[in-house]
C-alpha cells in the first residue's frame, strides 16, 4: 500500500497551495494512517461515501486505491449492488461502469 502523502500538492499545489497542504498534512497524513481502519476498510467506507452522494469524478482514484489496498472487484461490485438502494439505482450504475474499466 503506498502512502497518499504529496497527492495534494500534485494535484492541486499550482492552484490551491493550502487547500493541497491541508490534504496531503491532514487528510492523507492524519486520517487516512489512523489506526482504528485498516487502509482496505478506509477505501471501501469512501468509494461506499463517493458512490452515496454521486461524486463520479472523485470515484476512479478511489476506486483504483480501493483495488491497491485489497478490495476486489468482486466485493466493490457487491457493496455499490447494496448501495444501489440506499444511494439510488443511478449512482450505482455509474459507479459500476468506472469499477468496470478499472
Amino acid at each position: 500500500m503506498t502512502s497518499m502523502v504529496g497527492l495534494g500538492e500534485k494535484a492541486f499545489g499550482h492552484l490551491a497551495p493550502k487547500f493541497a497542504e491541508v490534504t496531503d498534512k491532514v487528510l492523507f497524513g492524519d486520517i487516512w494512517e489512523r489506526p482504528g481502519l485498516s487502509q482496505r476498510d478506509r477505501s471501501l467506507v469512501t468509494v461506499a461515501a463517493l458512490v452515496s452522494m454521486y461524486r463520479l469524478e472523485q470515484l476512479p482514484f478511489h476506486i483504483s486505491k480501493a483495488l491497491e489496498n485489497g478490495v476486489t472487484h468482486e466485493e466493490l461490485a457487491e457493496a455499490v449492488t447494496h448501495l444501489a438502494f440506499y444511494a439510488g439505482w443511478p449512482a450505482a450504475a455509474s459507479a459500476l461502469n468506472l469499477i468496470d474499466k478499472t
